[in-house]
Formats: structure tokens, C-alpha cells, sequence
């Protein structure tokens, strides 16, 4: 069954910190908080996901670590989520093989969201849904309705990812998600806590 859940918060290079971010989001009660540190060194990465375990642990927001595996599995995350150029699910569950861990998969067009079928993720993000900036080769942008379109034909939980913030959620949600992903529209934000229920108010009033 797909889940509903709404706001997906992936945290990088914050403006205030990962920490205040992840209080925020535990406090707005966000259901997934993805750690994203691009370039930074391993260790760091680690420490950090270390600090956001101890924010999430035994609270109702599960946190997942953006594709390194190690890092996932040392900080006790609640999950990994790996890219098209990752390992595959498959191994991932291989060597990470605890129970009620979550696998997310990135799809950037509707083959390769029918192609992560097999792999059977328990969520994927598609998108960029519009351009941004969070990557340094960016992945062709595909339009709200585009990106819905793959949303609406796939079984499995989907999440619209890319350049999503609250002037565009609509759009989003009008063309067939359920759930979305957040990054500069929190991060950039010197009030996590109020970016984050500004956004959770739109979707609570958008009619499905």
C-alpha cells in the first residue's frame, strides 16, 4: 500500500544547524529526515548522523542516510537511500540485513521508476521535478505533470523531489503526489520549525 505521509526533509548545508533542523522536524513531527552531506569527509558525515540518531531515536520521524551504507549502518539509522549510480537495493539489504530497515531508490524518468519495481524499494524519489541547485550535474528537469505521471502509474510510495517549495507545492500535489521532498525551502530558512509547518499546512489543505 503506498504511504501518505507528506513532507520529506532532506537536510544539507543548513542555515542554522543539522541539529536545530532535525529538532524541528521531530517537533513538526516530519515522517522522513534524510541526511545528505555531498564532499564531506566520512568521519564528519558520521558524527553527524550521529548527533540527528539521538534527536530521532524513539520519536515518530525515521532518519535515513543518503547513500553511504556504512554511515547508515554504524549510526543505527532507520535507513538508506541510494541513487541509480548506488549499489542496488538488493545488496544493500544483503548487508544490511535487520528488519524493519527502509530502502529508498532515486528514478529520474517512468523506465527507470518501472525498472525499480523489481527492486522493490520502499519508496522512490522522483524527480527534479523543478531545476535545482542541490547537485552539481543536475539531472534533466521533468515538470510537475511529467513527474506526476510516474507517480500516478507506479505501485510503489513515491516522493516528489527537486526545487519544490511552497509557491510550487500546489502544482505538485495537483499533479498526483502524495508526498514531497523539501531541501533549500528548509534549509535556506533561519526558521526551520515555521518553513516546515508553512509547507505542511498546504498539503494538510489540498484536496485529494
Amino acid at each position: 500500500m503506498k504511504q501518505n505521509f507528506g513532507l520529506y526533509l532532506i537536510l544539507t548545508d543548513p542555515h542554522t544547524s543539522y541539529e536545530t533542523c532535525a529538532a524541528a522536524a521531530v517537533e513538526c513531527e516530519v515522517k522522513y529526515l534524510q541526511l545528505r552531506m555531498k564532499n564531506t569527509p566520512p568521519d564528519m558525515v558520521l558524527a553527524t548522523a550521529m548527533h540527528l540518531r539521538k534527536i530521532t531515536k524513539g520519536t515518530n520521524t525515521k532518519l535515513i542516510v543518503n547513500d553511504d551504507l556504512d554511515v547508515a549502518i554504524q549510526s543505527d539509522a532507520d535507513g538508506i537511500h541510494l541513487g541509480q549510480e548506488d549499489m542496488s537495493i538488493a545488496e544493500a539489504r544483503r548487508e544490511w540485513a535487520q528488519p524493519d530497515k527502509l530502502f529508498g531508490l532515486s528514478t529520474h524518468s517512468m523506465e527507470q521508476a518501472i525498472q525499480a519495481q523489481k527492486q522493490k524499494p520502499d519508496l522512490i524519489g522522483i524527480g527534479p521535478v523543478f531545476a535545482t541547485q542541490t547537485k552539481t550535474i543536475a539531472d534533466p528537469t521533468l515538470g510537475a505533470r511529467s513527474a506526476g505521471a510516474i507517480a500516478l502509474a507506479s505501485p510503489l510510495t513515491s516522493v516528489a523531489i527537486g526545487g519544490i517549495n511552497k509557491d510550487n507545492l500546489s502544482a505538485v500535489l495537483s499533479a498526483g503526489f502524495h508526498n514531497f521532498c523539501i531541501v533549500s525551502a528548509v534549509n535556506a530558512s533561519p526558521k526551520p520549525a515555521e518553513a516546515i509547518q508553512a509547507l505542511q499546512e498546504i498539503w494538510k489543505n489540498h484536496r485529494f
